[in-house]
């Protein structure tokens, strides 16, 4: 066992806050910024936050739980709990076990992985790494050619859902990102990298791994057509030049032969639209405060979607969330499951596949807690009346 894994392992590790900041003790600032960061003023990223703590528990007492029965089946997969980590970008930057290591922490706990398409390992890699499900989140950077040999590969690794981000119109203002030199960090202009390198040495054990591990700065699932895979510097302005429209999921839905979610849906109107072009679900999400800063905290949004949906199709939520006791609020308003991104990626920042494993342990045993002080047996039990939501809520749903 390494020293980071005893470290995680140990006491102080007790919830997602100590594995943040084991993570910003290892990590270059800039690499910490890049994951802990949100757009602009950073509204949304708080308040994605502070909406759970504005929803109130309302337990049924004098209720003998011995055992909570926390499994949930989403689009077709068995879950251990209702919850799959998030695509994150990249996270090879933040320890080099990266993409596999978080798929395999997720399959030996049960829950399932999303894989980015701004990943610094291959999909193919990344699926011998996991037996546990695995959907795949699709930019179209490199165009659509680059797209269709992507989502060829990913069925054929064994992906069964193609999650399609909508809310990348242009790349968010990330001010953190730009003060402590993140995309200097990924970017080719060695002389440029001189004024950050104080803070890599700083870090000696993350840059060890860094350079141990090659620096590896390209996206081996966007192969550009007569050129390769894609530096991972060219990804901003490729973002930007790369929005998923409706004409776009009308034809990835002729090209994948699995079912699609919409992910970064926050109203009621996007939500049946994506039905309607085909989607089997959608997924509530501000792109975790890094895109647009002062649109809705998405435990906010998550009724009104809810209610637009009426169970044409499944609604899952991320952002925001920390604890068990968050998941348990999101699924009394409707959610089958939760994504989690920065829970998960705090702990690999940590400590790698060992650190994402204890994040996992830590949202597991919370929701079991919280369902037992709820007098609650199972997730399937919980609804509505288990919260009290502020009246300033707009709740169409109930």
């Amino acid at each position: 066992m390494t020293r980071n894994q005893r470290r995680v392992s140990s006491p102080r590790a007790v919830n997602i806050a100590d594995l943040r900041r084991i993570a910003q003790r290892r990590l270059p600032r800039a690499v910490f910024d890049y994951v802990d960061g949100g757009a602009e003023g950073e509204i949304t990223l708080r308040e994605n936050c502070r909406a759970f703590e504005e929803v109130v528990f309302r337990p049924r007492n004098a209720m003998a739980i011995p055992s909570c029965d926390l499994r949930a089946t989403v689009l077709g997969s068995e879950l251990s709990m209702p919850v799959l980590l998030a695509p994150v970008g990249f996270t090879r930057i933040l320890h080099p076990q990266g993409e596999p290591g978080a798929a395999c922490a997720a399959s030996r706990v049960g829950v399932g992985y999303v894989l980015s398409t701004i990943s610094g390992y291959s999909l193919e890699d990344v699926a011998s790494a996991s037996a546990g499900p695995r959907w795949y989140q699709l930019y179209l950077v490199g165009g659509r050619d680059a797209a269709e040999t992507a989502i060829e590969r990913a069925w054929r690794a064994g992906f069964t859902v193609l999650a399609i981000t909508i809310d990348t119109g242009t790349f968010g203002n990330r001010e953190r990102d730009t003060r402590s030199g993140a995309g200097v960090l990924v970017g080719h202009n060695m002389l440029a990298k001189i004024r950050y390198l104080p803070q890599l040495l700083a870090r000696p054990s993350w840059l060890a791994g860094f350079v141990i591990d090659g620096g590896m700065l390209k996206l081996p699932n966007v192969i550009v057509p007569h050129r390769g895979p894609m530096p991972l510097y060219e990804t901003h302005q490729a973002l930007s030049r790369s929005v998923v429209t409706w004409e776009d999921l009308r034809w990835l839905r002729k090209s994948w032969p699995g079912a699609i979610v919409v992910k970064g849906v926050l109203t009621g109107d996007d939500a049946r639209r994506s039905l309607d072009e085909g989607a089997a679900g959608v997924v509530v999400s501000n792109h975790g405060g890094r895109q647009l800063d002062g649109v809705s905290a998405t435990l906010r949004a998550l009724p009104e979607v809810v209610e637009a949906v009426k169970g044409r199709g499944e609604v899952l939520m991320d952002g925001g969330i920390r604890r068990g006791g968050d998941i348990a609020k999101a699924l009394c308003l409707g959610a089958r499951a939760v994504l989690v991104g920065r829970a998960y990626a705090y702990g690999l920042g940590a400590a790698g596949e060992a650190g994402v494993y204890r994040a996992l342990e830590i949202l597991r045993a919370d929701l079991e807690r919280t369902l037992k002080l709820l007098g609650c047996a199972s997730i399937g039990e919980l609804n509505r009346s288990y919260v009290d939501v502020p009246a300033s809520w707009r709740m169409s749903a109930c």
